[in-house]
């Protein structure tokens, strides 16, 4: 941990400060800079983003900058370890993913019709899966939100269970090392999808208005004040979108869990699902002061709590225990974290360059999804070593297959 010096609030690094490119930098001292800041911790996947910077964890005390949360609400992770092994699976890969690819959409895709909630079942007992319940209650909130998505509760239904695409995915790993070598992992990463983002971004547009506002060096980080309407109407659509994309992430498990079943065979048997936002907003205590954490690409890791820190195509994933570090306020990476924009990424790297360095694993190798090359990320290995007084690693995965939209 380092201390970033000359800022109103503190700022703690967990890498090397001269890694950072200058864009980041300048938004974290201009973070710390606004008067409601109680601290930042910088995460070593940190990287430029809209207004606050990706891999920041930002406390603020009375307020909330809707550019901390990000417009995908929500974002995060899902993984469950089955009871297959290496072994189990078939010599080729390609019928698992193109399964896989039809029962969840990606990309821009959606289902043609909302999925039924009580078509899914538990595939461990046959029963209902309570873990995706109080779906009325959940749908009578769409009609309190921001009146400008109104018109989107269609799309929104459908689009629940559906990928996206960017950097989000769905992989088959392998557990790497222990006594559970070669265990079968799946793992996913999506968020609240389009609606999360019209949310984001309306709520970003009227905070931008807001006279308090009018003196910040970066107008992206305008915040809204407790116990103003403002405030009230933007934490009601942020938790229901937060709440949407962690449903998101249970359908496509519960989907992705059947394509294995039809593939590989009815006896596999399915652990607990671990399950983790990374662009959220908390309420916490710290230093005795009730605060607002906003975790922009970074998870929260109390003591004792599971997380997933995913590294880019092909180069494997960590599933790790919080050791509550309260300097980082409880909290750790989110996954590898960028070292290029996608555009850079286009020009520097060709499909060739995609089909070497994900060599072994079964996923798209177009130029579509060159921007997500190993290559354009952090080394995951690295951004793990950098946080080992924040999480302890549990167990080590490698990606087989990776669908991307």
């Amino acid at each position: 941990m380092e201390i970033l010096p000359g800022t109103r609030a503190p700022v703690r690094i967990w890498t090397d400060p001269a890694t950072v490119e200058q864009q980041a930098m300048q938004q974290l001292r201009n973070i710390a800079s606004l008067p409601w800041v109680h601290g930042v911790a910088v995460m070593p996947d940190v990287h430029y983003g809209k207004g606050a910077t990706v891999g920041s964890v930002i406390a603020m005390k009375q307020a909330l900058a809707p550019a901390a949360v990000g417009v995908d609400i929500g974002c995060g992770m899902t993984a469950v370890r089955t009871s297959l092994t290496a072994s189990d699976l078939p010599d080729d890969l390609g019928p698992l993913r193109r399964r896989i690819e039809r029962w969840v959409p990606v990309g821009f895709g959606k289902h043609r019709d909302a999925i039924d909630p009580a078509s899914l079942r538990d595939p461990n007992t046959g029963k209902h899966d309570v873990r995706v319940g109080g779906w009325g209650e959940f749908w009578t909130g769409f009609g309190e939100l921001h009146e400008g998505v109104q018109a989107l509760e269609t799309n929104a239904g459908r689009q629940l269970g559906s990928l996206g695409g960017g950097n989000h995915f769905i992989e088959v790993c392998l557990e790497q090392g222990g006594d559970d070598e070669g265990r079968v992992w799946l793992m996913l990463h999506s968020g609240s999808r389009n609606i999360g983002k019209e949310l984001a971004e309306r709520h970003m547009r009227i905070a931008r208005t807001l006279s308090h506002n009018e003196g910040l060096v970066d107008r992206d980080l305008s915040v809204f004040l407790a116990n103003t309407a403002e405030m009230d109407a933007y934490r009601r659509d942020l938790y229901w979108a937060q709440d949407y994309a962690r449903r998101n992430r249970a359908i496509m498990m519960a989907l992705v869990k059947r394509a294995v079943r039809e593939v590989v065979g009815e006896h596999v048997r399915f652990e607990e699902d671990i399950s983790a936002h990374h662009n959220y907003v908390s309420e916490e205590t710290y230093d005795g002061v009730e605060v607002l954490v906003t975790r922009k690409g970074a998870i929260r890791a109390g003591s004792g709590d599971l997380g997933i820190i995913p590294g880019s195509m092909g180069t494997g994933s960590y599933i790790v225990r919080g050791l509550g570090n309260e300097a980082a306020f409880n909290s750790a990476s989110h996954g590898a974290g960028r070292r290029m924009s996608r555009t850079r990424a286009k020009k520097l790297f060709t499909a060739a360059d995609l089909v070497e360095q994900t060599a072994g694993v079964e996923c798209r190798k177009d130029a579509g999804v060159v921007d997500e090359i190993p290559a354009a990320y952090k080394d995951i290995n690295e951004v793990i070593a950098q946080q080992r007084d924040l999480v302890e690693v549990l167990h080590h995965l490698r990606q087989v297959i990776c669908v991307k939209g």
